[in-house]
């Protein structure tokens, strides 16, 4: 019997590649948890193998509802979980922190507690965030797993608590649970609410003619270190099958550090518009406290799995920009954000 792998969140951008993935590089049966409304588009290439049940599963359940949560999971009786559905949208959560809080820390419980509860023995991965890092200073850099949290965000305070609840049911329970720090990815199918995501798509809508030769930005001094979401989905999966020690936790990043301003000049320079664009401050972009400084130390992960990005920073951009392009060929304007 091959073995099963449940995706939560396998309509966003990260599930949708995870399941790539695992559709390319193992035999396993793929089922992908998603709420009834979730938007299908990062996995309508995948639609032909779901219709005709062919080794992609959909299975709808919701992180606020523990009850279709156990539905899910005595369903699919999984061997691995891959734990990336959340609110993960830092600058909306400030607009929404119990929303954020409710999803990202009660729902991991939720979805652990169902685990337990029916006691099942899957691998399961819990993906934390990066942003737990919060602000720090200049000499905590590169920032390795010992760096103290100092959440800038509600969001970041809920992925606080997604990190130590997961690694309290591996202690308390015996449960196979490992949570990673995954700094800033990217790629295609990234989100329009992500800085280098909106910067590729305002680039994109103004050589469509779309919107005016204005890209609105927010703060573009932070610093940032990049890694393309394919890379980070094999991390996933080497997290999963080498090896994995109950309780641990792992960052995991790219080796490509800028700052958001060079990011979206990158954008910039490869534009067909680009003598045309100017740049104009947005203050609905801005954070009301930002996480500036974000580089991470990955050894700890490289040595215990040899993982390695290796999608080049410009491959990465190149193909977001890519991916909007192609997109706006097929729809109509975007709202402005």
């Amino acid at each position: 019997m091959r073995k099963r792998a449940l995706i939560t969140g396998m309509t966003g951008m990260v599930g949708s590649h995870m399941a790539d993935y695992l559709l390319e590089n193992t035999d396993w049966d793929i089922f992908g948890m998603q709420r009834w409304r979730s938007p299908l588009d990062n996995i309508m290439h995948l639609m032909p193998r779901i219709n005709g049940k062919d080794r992609v599963f959909v299975v709808y359940g919701d992180l606020n509802d523990m009850a279709s949560l156990a539905n899910v999971l005595n369903e699919v009786q999984p061997d691995y979980i891959y734990h990336l559905a959340a609110q993960s949208y830092p600058l909306t959560s400030f607009t929404a922190p119990a929303d954020t809080l409710n999803t990202n820390i009660l729902g991991t419980c939720r979805l652990l507690e169902s685990v337990r509860q029916l006691k099942l023995d899957p691998v399961i991965h819990v993906c934390a965030s990066s942003e737990v890092f919060g602000r720090v200073t200049a000499d905590k850099l590169p920032i390795d797993e010992s760096c103290c949290f100092q959440p800038a965000s509600p969001y970041a305070i809920s992925k606080v608590g997604t990190d130590l609840i997961g690694r309290f049911y591996a202690e308390a329970y015996g449960m196979t649970v490992m949570t990673t720090r995954m700094f800033t990815h990217t790629g295609p199918r990234r989100g329009d609410v992500f800085h280098e995501s909106t910067f590729a798509k305002q680039v994109a809508m103004i050589e469509a003619g779309r919107q005016p030769p204005v890209i609105k930005v927010g703060n573009l001094d932070s610093l940032r270190t990049y890694a393309d979401v394919r890379d980070a989905v094999r991390a996933y999966y080497l997290l999963t099958t080498v090896n994995p020690i109950p309780g641990e936790y792992y960052n995991i990043g790219g080796t490509y550090t800028c700052t958001v301003g060079d990011t979206l000049q990158y954008f910039i320079d490869h534009s067909t518009m680009k003598e045309a664009i100017r740049v104009e401050v947005d203050p609905a972009r801005l954070r009301p406290i930002d996480a500036d400084l974000q580089v991470p130390n990955c050894e700890k992960f490289t040595k215990h799995t040899g993982w390695t990005p290796v999608y080049p920073y410009q491959q990465t951009m190149d193909d977001l920009l890519s991916y909007w392009r192609e997109k706006l060929q097929h729809t109509g304007t975007y709202i402005d954000r």
